[in-house]
C-alpha cells in the first residue's frame, strides 16, 4: 500500500455502529484504528527475544571494558527491564530505524565515530533481521481479538491497522491469524509521515474514506492516544493487557483490560440519512 499525499477529501461512509465499552455507549463510529505490538499482538516474548539478540551483538563489537556500559545503555535505551520489556520504550513502540538510531547512539557513547557507529548498527540489524528469516513465527494475538474484529466486520465498521512496524510485518501477522480479510487497509513505518504524527491518521483516514471525527483509535501507549487526540479522534482507547508489566497511560483515556469489555452494535442506516 502506498502513502497517501492528498488532504482528507471528506467521508464516504455513513456511521454504521454504536461502540460500548463495558456495557456504556461511546458513540456512533464509522472506523476503528488498531495499533498493533502490544494491542492486536502480544509481542513481548518476540521483542525480548530481538533486544536481547541486538544487544549480544553489540556486546561483540567492542572491547571487554566497554561491555558493561554499553549493556546498561543499550538496555536503558531498549525498555529491557528485568527480562520484561518496558510497554513505553523504544523496542515496544518505536520503528526499526528510531531503534538503529538509538544503537548507534549508544556505541557513540563509548567511543565509536558517528559514521562507525551508525555502519556498524545497520550491519548488525541487518544480520539479525536474516538471521530470523523472511517469515519468522508470528507472535500470538491478544486474548479475544478476533471474535472482536468479527464481530466489528460484521456490523460494517471500517477496520485499519496504524502501527510502527512495517508493512510486510503487519501483513505477515494478519495473515498468520486469519484476520486479513476483516483489515481494509493498513498505514505502517513504510508510509509518510509515520505514527505518531497526527497527519498519519489523516492521511489514513483519507485512504479509508472514513472521517477521523467518527473514528475510534486504540493503542497501548500514550504516544498512539495523543497522535488520537490531535488528529480529532474522539474516541481514544488504551489497551492495557498486552504486555507483563501493564502500561501507565496518562489520565483521562478510557482503558480497555480484556477486549471482551467492548461491544458493537449495528445501527439502522435510514436512521442516518
Amino acid at each position: 500500500m502506498s502513502p497517501s499525499t492528498e488532504p482528507f477529501p471528506g467521508s464516504a461512509v455513513a456511521p454504521v455502529a454504536q461502540l460500548r465499552l463495558k456495557g456504556v455507549p461511546l458513540g456512533l463510529v464509522q472506523a476503528v484504528l488498531f495499533d498493533k505490538d502490544g494491542t492486536m499482538s502480544h509481542s513481548e516474548p518476540k521483542l525480548l527475544a530481538l533486544a536481547e539478540a541486538r544487544i549480544l551483538a553489540c556486546l561483540s563489537q567492542v572491547g571487554s571494558g566497554h561491555r558493561a556500559r554499553l549493556r546498561d545503555l543499550l538496555e536503558s535505551a531498549y525498555g529491557v527491564r528485568a527480562g520484561r520489556i518496558d510497554p513505553a520504550g523504544i523496542t515496544a513502540v518505536a520503528s526499526r530505524m528510531h531503534n538503529l538510531i538509538a544503537t548507534a547512539t549508544a556505541f557513540a557513547q563509548v567511543g565509536l565515530g558517528w559514521p562507525e557507529a551508525l555502519n556498524r548498527s545497520e550491519i548488525l540489524f541487518d544480520s539479525i533481521d536474516a538471521a530470523a528469516g523472511s517469515e519468522p513465527a508470528s507472535a500470538p494475538t491478544t486474548k479475544g481479538l478476533a471474535p472482536l474484529l468479527l464481530a466489528l466486520d460484521r456490523a460494517g465498521v471500517v477496520l485499519g491497522v496504524i502501527s510502527n512496524d512495517q508493512t510486510h510485518g503487519i501483513k505477515h501477522f494478519l495473515a498468520a491469524h486469519g484476520l486479513e480479510k476483516h483489515i481494509r487497509g493498513i498505514w505502517s513505518a513504510d508510509h509518510l509521515p509515520a505514527k505518531p504524527n497526527p497527519l498519519a491518521v489523516h492521511h489514513f483516514c483519507a485512504q479509508l474514506g472514513v472521517d477521523p471525527g467518527a473514528c475510534a483509535l486504540i493503542g497501548d501507549a500514550d504516544s498512539d492516544l495523543a497522535m488520537a487526540v490531535a488528529a480529532g479522534i474522539p474516541h481514544a482507547l488504551g489497551y492495557t493487557a498486552g504486555w507483563a508489566t501493564k502500561p501507565k497511560l496518562a489520565g483521562g483515556h478510557l482503558l480497555i483490560d480484556h477486549w471482551s469489555e467492548l461491544t458493537v452494535q449495528a445501527t439502522d442506516p435510514a436512521n442516518h440519512a
